[in-house]
């Protein structure tokens, strides 16, 4: 015997936290002939709409007890969700025991991951894990043949258009897709706890791993036209492009997510007003300023070309002064923790331009992790929250550097974290002058950051490249002395780096005859 593919809903469950558009939800079925068991609070708020309900109680002959722990955990439930409509036994089971079928069941748990997002404490995080509604989702979801099955508000259209075109009945498509979901569901769920229970117990990488993304937005397409794309969002709680509000502009492609995001967590580590330009996830131009106006102008000289079509991030509220330089040049994605009335005003005769509001910046000390999908396996790490202050860091040459160089060290160090790697960046007066990114060899990235820096210098009319003066940082240690030399022909006057090659001693020995300040970190940026 063969399950049916169209199933008449005659009987649902409904027991739900989120009650958005459930009274017209339940009067809409009422109407078209379906009898509505509920609990608790959704049986309360559907028969207060004159709604008929029947509660669960009636029907198990046992009372809510133990906080509403307990309440559909009864076979008279479970049976009526599990119950093969196909098999003689299940039948005679169901008559035996005066178990009546469940059609529909409409469950959407307690909300554990609203509580999480609002940071609420250990005991109150243990009473939002559900426990009669996860089983209940289950038992539906297993036996979707005969069991339609909603766990989402934003599904409760498309169960009544379903019903619409087939008169009352569903489709055995259209519910295994409802079980997908709700299995799906169900396993983010349980991804959250156990992320929470895991932290709870200090441990950083637990024996299972899980991940859980719900509220997908699909995207035209991936990094190229013939990929497929789509965004889900997380439950972490970090100011970026994930939960910013779009003010205005075109859809976020892949490449603007992924793009503007490294600008946002990049300029959230200047502590003065900043600006980062960033093409293809890395900087093109980083400044910072007394004034944000400041520091556009400066991060924009730094490479103006690369700046064309790229994303812009601030770290301060963008002003109409800002706001009418950024946009006398093409950028695909402005974003910043806030807009004056009057800069938006600027933004808004370019329509295309998309514009993210993100209500804050995010800590950059914060923990976190970092995944990366393998074939076969998932690559986690924590977030790079290393920082280095001045106190940390080890004069290794004859000359110490001065204090303007110290500060423009520590900015180029940082910068360099959010560079790909093998990266090379130099600043001066608080803005890059050249940058070296993503090279297979650092004298590669020397060069490269060196040469463009002459190209900026002629296309500006300037005698001299803009790396005369500079300091430099390199995100891992120097292995030869020739990137030294390269990056002191370039001008460069100090040189920030982690230290740890076994040429240490050589390489310091060049910095000295070259009159160059060195100071080491002890401690790497690796981007890869």
């Amino acid at each position: 015997m063969t399950s049916p593919d169209l199933v008449h809903i005659s009987r649902a469950l409904i027991s739900v936290s989120c009650k958005i558009g459930l009274t017209e939800f339940a009067s809409t079925l009422s109407h078209m002939g379906v009898e509505i068991l509920s609990t608790g609070g959704s049986s309360k708020k559907i028969a207060d709409a004159g709604i008929p309900v029947v509660d669960v109680a009636k029907i198990t002959g046992f009372p809510e007890i133990m906080d509403g722990r307990i309440k559909t955990l009864h076979p008279l439930i479970h049976g009526g969700l599990l119950a093969r409509r196909d098999k003689d036994d299940h039948v005679a089971a169901m008559n035996e025991y005066g178990i009546s079928q469940i059609d529909l069941l409409v469950v959407d748990l307690y909300p554990f991951e609203i509580t999480q997002s609002r940071g609420v404490g250990y005991d109150e995080s243990v009473e939002n894990i559900d426990i009669g509604g996860q089983a209940m989702i289950r038992a539906a979801s297993k036996n979707h043949e005969f069991v339609t099955v909603i766990v989402d508000v934003d599904d409760y259209g498309r169960l009544l258009d379903e019903m619409y075109a087939h008169n009352g009945y569903t489709t055995m498509a259209f519910r295994r897709k409802l079980a997908a979901i709700a299995y799906g569901r169900t396993a983010s769920y349980d991804a959250a706890i156990s992320v929470w229970l895991a932290r709870e117990a200090g441990e950083i990488f637990p024996r299972r791993f899980t991940l859980s993304g719900f509220s997908p937005r699909m995207l035209r397409y991936g990094e190229n036209p013939h990929q497929q794309a789509a965004f889900y969002r997380t439950t972490e709680k970090r100011f970026g492009v994930s939960n910013a509000e779009q003010i205005q502009g075109k859809k976020l492609s892949y490449n603007n997510l992924n793009d503007t995001a490294a600008a946002f967590e990049l300029v959230s580590e200047l502590e003065r007003p900043g600006i980062a330009i960033i093409k293809h996830s890395n900087p093109c131009g980083v400044a910072v300023a007394n004034l944000l106006s400041e520091a556009w102008d400066a991060a924009l000289a730094s490479d103006p070309i690369s700046a064309f079509g790229g994303i812009v991030a601030a770290n301060r509220k963008i002003d109409f002064v800002t706001a009418t330089k950024i946009a006398a040049i093409f950028v695909e994605v402005v974003i910043a923790p806030y807009f004056d009335q009057d800069a938006l005003e600027v933004f808004i005769e370019k329509k295309n331009l998309r514009v993210l509001k993100t209500g804050g910046i995010p800590d950059p000390t914060s923990s976190g992790l970092i995944i990366n999908n393998l074939s076969g396996g998932l690559l986690v790490q924590s977030r790079d929250t290393g920082r280095i202050n001045q106190d940390e860091l080890k004069v290794v040459t004859k000359r110490y550097p001065t204090e303007a160089e110290i500060r423009d060290l520590l900015l180029a160090f940082r910068i360099c974290k959010h560079v790909k790697s093998n990266a090379i960046v130099y600043v001066k007066d608080g803005s890059t002058a050249a940058i070296g990114a993503g090279q297979t060899s650092r004298i590669d990235a020397a060069k490269i950051a060196a040469l463009k820096a002459k190209e900026m210098a002629e296309v500006a009319g300037e005698l001299k490249p803009r790396t005369f003066g500079s300091v430099v940082a390199s995100d891992a240690f120097l292995p030869f002395i020739d990137s030294l030399i390269i990056i002191a022909e370039a001008g460069a006057t100090a040189i920030i780096q982690p230290g740890g090659s076994v040429r240490d001693k050589e390489i310091i020995t060049v910095a000295n005859e070259r009159n160059l300040a060195m100071v080491l970190t002890g401690m790497r940026h690796l981007f890869h």
